[in-house]
């Protein structure tokens, strides 16, 4: 939360790191929900292969469908 502080706005959008940020994309939309139940699914980084690898093929993976449509199957 330390990286998400700023002297201008309430929170920032974006941390202070080089890295992902997918932690500090949580923590930016832990601002807003309160006491809502709430998760954050960040797929971004796996979510398009611009080179084939050896166990796909490039483009669009598809990253976290499964786990979405299992998920509310299972509702």
């Amino acid at each position: 939360m330390e990286n998400m502080k700023s002297d201008i706005a309430d929170v920032r959008n974006v941390g202070k790191g080089y890295d992902a940020g997918t932690i500090e994309g949580a923590v930016f939309l832990s601002h807003f929900v309160k006491d809502t139940p709430w998760v954050h699914l960040d797929i971004a980084g796996t979510a398009f292969w611009s080179e084939p690898k050896f166990y796909h093929p490039k483009g669009a993976t598809g990253a976290g469908v499964r786990l979405l449509l299992k998920y509310i199957e299972s509702l």
